[in-house]
């Protein structure tokens, strides 16, 4: 009985450690396309329920507008980003969980324009064109680093050409810094001193109004090829 018990034993780590064996570490490149722009994707799966990834995608811009009683503002978005996560593999396969950092650096140029083409209000005072010119600024939607989590799909683990699509989400930092293209506010009379006042408020308005979405949706699609 002993030495079937000890050949049991014995069968049971070799085919352990044959399965452990089994599993050959592979790296993947991709190229993708997605909602933070184009790039491109390597992962390293160095075990069956275990990988790490990395991507960079840049270069989707787009204009965009927003319109308050007073102000019609336009805006030119740029993004980009960079993503460094570990990815799980709950049933050894293809779908996984993946947690990590994102360094976005996503952003918008923003013009505002006078609704009648003659006066801004801004706090219940009002301002005209000749004092202002426009309004102009940036609008930060994400920079620095971010957490990030989300869930994808990739190709069986085997060499060659495959799919990939990742879903997630990107915590946000919302940030709003505006001025009057002629800088009235800059100068040193009462009114100057109420225009940066105003022009404070209006940014923490326009802040408050982006932050309703604390989150960017982070979608992107890819074909790879694994080593």
């Amino acid at each position: 009985m002993k030495r079937l018990s000890s050949a049991v034993t014995a069968l049971l780590i070799t085919f352990g450690t044959a399965q452990a064996q089994a599993f050959d570490s592979k790296v993947t490149v991709g190229a993708i396309a997605g909602t933070t722009g184009v790039g491109a994707d390597v992962s390293w799966r160095f075990h069956e329920r275990l990988g790490v990834s990395a991507r960079y995608t840049g270069g989707l811009d787009w204009d965009g507008d927003f319109d308050t009683d007073g102000v019609d503002y336009s805006g030119d978005v740029s993004l980009s980003a960079g993503k460094l996560g570990l990815d799980y593999y709950p049933f050894a396969g293809r779908f996984f969980l993946t947690a990590g950092i994102m360094l976005p650096d996503m952003e918008a140029n923003v013009v505002g324009r006078a609704r009648d083409s003659q006066t801004f209000e801004f706090n219940g005072n009002t301002y005209s064109t000749d004092e202002l010119g426009n309004v102009q600024g940036t609008l930060t939607i994400a920079d620095g680093v971010q957490p990030y989590a989300g869930l994808g799909w990739r190709s069986s683990h085997r060499s060659g050409f495959g799919v990939f699509s990742e879903l997630g989400v990107m915590a946000t930092n919302i940030d709003v810094s505006l001025s009057s293209s002629r800088r009235f506010e800059d100068g040193d009379s009462d009114r100057a001193a109420q225009l940066r006042q105003d022009i404070r408020r209006e940014e923490q308005r326009l802040k408050d109004e982006a932050d309703k979405l604390p989150f960017y949706p982070v979608a992107v699609l890819g074909i790879s090829y694994t080593f």
